[in-house]
């Protein structure tokens, strides 16, 4: 083969390597689908528009990215039955193990991003009401008579789970680490949910828009967002004394980016949310920071507060889910003795 046909057939597939890496497949957009909890529309839309001029200036290519969103479990439960993300951003490690458990995220998906592959936390506050009718300073307060709480469904919901784990990790303190009294403590909270919305974002419509209840339990980015889009004279946060630090884990779902030939782009896409700039826009929407530079810009918007760590009280998400979430654990007897009374 004389020079010239080598340069050519090398060229050749030179060009089709960089049109699949840059974005271009047969004059079609290379797409990366995001699966993702439900009330993270708002982050990703500001994320996404960066990240592609990101990847675009990288000499990446053209690219789109798709957007899936529902309460976190739920999700976890529609990629093991065929949804196919490139990768997930959920709000609850366990629902990322039930996909390693599967082989669809490597089994060490933690190491490989910083963080325990968490980019950023969360955590769960209160909304209430303009003026606070109903007084309510903390938790015990739930648990009064006559106070309407709407919170996201513990058995579909991220946010539901850290809201009930944050009410039973209070109770535990309050009572000597008594778990009887702990579940009497969290029965006498759910008592007083007249309706319990699959995502977080039903359950922020019920209150905000319905007008039912009048304390909403979610993550503290999503009080945020409320108070910004509907105003602080309609509403106000309440912060708890103690509260459960919520991670944000992320993982590349392997097995499908290797066969959609976007495994690369996959984890670029999640490396970039660990960037200053990626923190920022973070920061911007609510979540609180990991690096240090970004939180110290950001640090008059989250109140300091106490967190529980799932590891320390509930022992790891996995007994956390055995004990409280599975069927016929704690949550599932404490809504059987509600109803049975």
């Amino acid at each position: 083969m004389n020079a010239f046909l080598r340069w050519l057939f090398f060229s050749r597939w030179t060009l089709l390597l960089n049109l699949v890496l840059g974005g271009l497949v047969w004059g079609r957009d290379v797409e990366l689908l995001n699966v993702s909890f439900d009330i993270s529309r708002e982050l990703f839309q500001a994320y996404n528009p960066v990240f592609v001029e990101h990847w675009r200036k990288s000499g990446g290519g053209s690219l789109v990215i798709q957007q899936s969103h529902a309460g976190s479990s739920k999700q976890a439960r529609a990629v093991i039955d065929g949804l196919e993300g490139d990768v997930v951003t959920f709000n609850l490690v366990s629902d990322i193990e039930a996909l390693a458990s599967r082989g669809l995220v490597a089994a060490d998906w933690r190491q490989r991003f910083p963080n325990d592959s968490s980019p950023f936390t969360s955590t769960i506050v209160f909304l209430t009401r303009r003026g606070n009718p109903k007084g309510i300073r903390d938790w015990s307060d739930l648990a009064r008579p006559g106070v309407s709480v709407i919170v996201p469904n513990p058995k579909t919901s991220g946010n539901g789970k850290y809201s009930y784990l944050a009410a039973y990790g209070y109770a535990l303190r309050q009572f000597g680490q008594n778990d009887q009294r702990a579940r009497e403590f969290v029965a006498s909270i759910f008592r007083n949910v007249p309706v319990m919305e699959a995502g977080g974002r039903a359950a922020s419509t019920t209150f905000v828009q319905r007008e039912i209840g009048d304390v909403l339990l979610t993550f503290e980015a999503e009080v945020l967002l409320n108070l910004q889009e509907f105003g602080t004279n309609r509403f106000e946060r309440v912060t708890p004394t103690v509260s459960v630090q919520a991670e944000m884990p992320v993982a590349v779902v392997e097995r499908v980016a290797k066969r959609r030939g976007t495994l690369v782009l996959a984890k670029a896409y999640l490396d970039f949310l660990f960037t200053e700039a990626g923190q920022d826009i973070a920061a911007q929407n609510y979540y609180r920071p990991r690096l240090d530079s970004v939180a110290r810009r950001h640090a008059g918007l989250f109140p300091a507060l106490e967190l529980l760590s799932v590891d320390r009280t509930f022992g790891g998400w996995r007994k956390a889910t055995e004990v409280h979430f599975a069927e016929g654990g704690v949550f599932d007897q404490v809504i059987n003795q509600i109803s049975r009374r």
